[in-house]
């Protein structure tokens, strides 16, 4: 008789399947299974099946980069397809010093060490920030500066190791844990005695590596340290048996540094003759402050990250293979765009733009923008220039009128409070915090509902905005894209825009649009007047609903309410569900004097008729300043 196969894991089900094979069995037909003794011997047969068959998945599991949980095993399955996890990052400061000795002195250079340099102070805490080499810089007229030095967040760590061959498997493995591999630097000395060396480099991939190259390759192990692999004398020269390996490099704090930018100079100076300078403290002064510091790359990351960074093989030829580098050199990087100068309107062939939104704040600083396009050189082919724009927001903003049952609750300030807070937890999901997010609207009306046992329903209603960076005093056309269809339902004023102010007119100014027909609108200036609209110029630009742009002509604008020269313009999507094409990044906008608490007065039987029942307008214009955004 041939034995039950298993199909699932569940301990009562794998007993049942024993229990039936037994009673099938002619030897077995006068025993009872529930009460005997062998009840205990299928409890063990049972248990024993469960513990093999939970291995056998896990084991299974872990066998995949997809399924994989244990980070080891997702860090060796990567690997397997060249890809190396982030290491932790040091948060990097970009400073410059002077270092005057007097104009007697006989110094012909100095140099900063290697290790501490500056200390800093972050949440009352202090915060040392080393440099992984030596930096020198001439003497003239008895003063040396230090332009553009880059300092990293941690501590500097120097490690040695012998080589010896009579050891088999001879591991270099680094004993710190969160090393920053950035900074880490490998110099090979023929013996301990000598103090010529030779300094290697981390590679990647062994394409350009000779017998001669003097390189290594680096690999994470357990407990966030590397392992440092030479070559074999076919891709990368070999060590000799008593070769010195000297490695320093940072230990990083991850984010401790992040935001520092007041520094006080602990380095150590030294003359060209070795002398040590003691005499003065410079004073620094900081050029960038420390930023980008961040964690080992996670599990989640490097299951997303390691087969987009195979697929491109380390090159840049599509705009995929571009999204894949830039996560790949930089660390910080949360969501990234690239788009091809072909698609844009009109084409710029031979550039690619690139958007990234970093982990922490919203903007890429001139520094790191520079530095990123610099190392996307050695991945571009000939010929396509990379680019780093800004990001480009789409503002999402709710309104929604929310109804309550009475004979549940009466505190309407517990159900606002936890309707902002069910939406700004979706706000924080993975819908909206990405290039091509969708706020999906069904998934948002049902986040409402479900944020108090108390709501019945809710009319929820979206409106969608771009904040216009107007140049002020001069003259200047502008173009906003919403990347989404514009609902009109009317004659005039599916566009508005805060208060702002041109030459000629002393009151406050507002854009709106009157409609042409259903694909296409035109653009007005009016100010209020009692309350009222009066219109001061006509055509000032245009409006293509279907494709969700707006053109402004040459105007100049003195002014503008909102600060930092800001004009907010809106308009209605003709979907709900909103979504962040291109290089748009949706991102919500929560007040809650948008969030109206009713009484249902149907659920909760107070009138049941209806006849008392408050309707909420399904339109955003319903109410007075229905020409104007404020």
């Amino acid at each position: 008789m041939a034995f039950t196969q298993y199909t699932n894991l569940d301990f009562d089900q794998i007993k049942l399947s024993i229990r039936n094979y037994l009673r099938a069995n002619k030897r077995f037909t006068d025993f009872d299974f529930e009460g005997s003794n062998l009840s205990v011997l299928i409890d063990i047969l049972a248990y024993n099946t469960y513990i093999n068959s939970y291995n056998a998945n896990m084991a299974a599991n872990e066998s995949f980069l997809e399924t994989a949980t244990l980070r080891e095993n997702v860090v060796s399955l990567a690997r397997n397809i060249g890809y190396i996890p982030r290491s932790r990052r040091s948060a990097i400061a970009t400073v410059d010093f002077a270092v005057n000795l007097r104009a007697n002195t006989d110094a012909v250079s100095l140099t900063v060490k290697a290790g501490l340099i500056a200390t800093g102070s972050a949440e009352n805490s202090a915060v040392t920030f080393c440099i992984p080499e030596d930096i020198t810089a001439p003497v003239n007229d008895g003063i040396a500066f230090f332009d553009n030095v880059e300092i990293y967040e941690g501590s500097f760590v120097k490690t040695n190791f012998i080589v010896n061959n009579d050891q088999s498997n001879q591991k270099f493995i680094l004993p710190n844990p969160y090393v920053d591999t950035d900074t880490l630097r490998v110099k090979v000395y023929l013996n301990n005695q000598t103090s010529s060396y030779r300094e290697y480099n981390k590679i990647d991939n062994i394409f350009k590596a000779t017998s001669s190259s003097e390189i290594y390759y680096l690999y994470e192990v357990s407990d966030e340290k590397y392992e440092l692999v030479f070559g074999d004398g076919t891709f990368g020269r070999k060590l000799s048996n008593q070769n010195k390996i000297e490695c320093t490099y940072i230990v990083s704090g991850a984010t401790k540094g992040n935001g520092v930018q007041k520094f006080t100079f602990a380095g150590i100076l030294e003359d060209n003759e070795g002398s040590r300078i003691t005499s003065v403290i410079p004073a620094i002064v900081t050029v960038n402050k420390a930023e980008n510091g961040d964690f080992i790359e996670d599990i989640e990351s490097i299951k997303k990250f390691a087969p987009k960074v195979y697929s491109s093989q380390y090159r840049a030829v599509t705009t995929q293979d571009y999204e894949a580098v830039v996560s790949e050199i930089f660390p910080n990087t949360e969501s990234v765009i690239a788009i091809g100068g072909e698609e844009l309107t009109p084409p710029q062939y031979g550039k690619v733009l690139i958007a990234v939104k970093p982990r922490r704040g919203f903007f890429l600083s001139n520094f790191t923008k520079k530095d990123l396009q610099q190392k996307l050189k050695t991945y571009s082919v000939a010929g396509i220039v990379p680019e780093f724009i800004d990001l480009k927001f789409l503002f999402v903003e709710v309104f929604s009128s929310v109804y309550y049952n009475q004979t549940v609750t009466s505190n309407q300030k517990q159900i606002e409070d936890r309707v902002v807070k069910s939406i700004t937890r979706y706000a924080k999901t993975s819908d909206l915090n990405k290039f091509g997010g969708r706020v999906k609207y069904s998934k948002l009306v049902n986040v409402i509902d479900t944020s108090d046992k108390s709501i019945t329903s809710n009319i929820t209603k979206l409106v969608i905005f771009r904040q216009l960076q107007t140049q002020i005093g001069l003259e200047a056309n502008y173009e906003l894209c919403y990347g989404n269809q514009f609902h009109v339902y009317k004659a005039s004023y599916n566009i508005k825009s805060t208060k702002f102010k041109i030459p000629g007119e002393s009151s406050f100014v507002y854009f709106a649009d009157l409609k042409i027909n259903s694909t296409r609108g035109s653009l007005f200036i009016f100010k209020l007047v009692k309350n009222r609209p009066v219109i001061v110029s006509r055509n000032v630009g245009k409006v293509n609903y279907t494709t969700g742009e707006i053109l402004i002509d040459t105007i100049i604008i003195s002014s503008t309410q909102k600060p930092n020269n800001i004009i907010e313009i809106e308009a209605i999507p003709e979907s709900n569900d909103v979504i962040g094409l291109s290089d748009l990044y949706v991102r919500f906008v929560l007040k809650r004097n948008n969030i109206d608490i009713i009484p249902d007065l149907i659920d909760s039987g107070a009138n049941t008729s209806g006849t008392r029942f408050i309707s909420s307008s399904s339109y955003i214009d319903s109410k007075e300043t229905q020409y104007i955004r404020k």
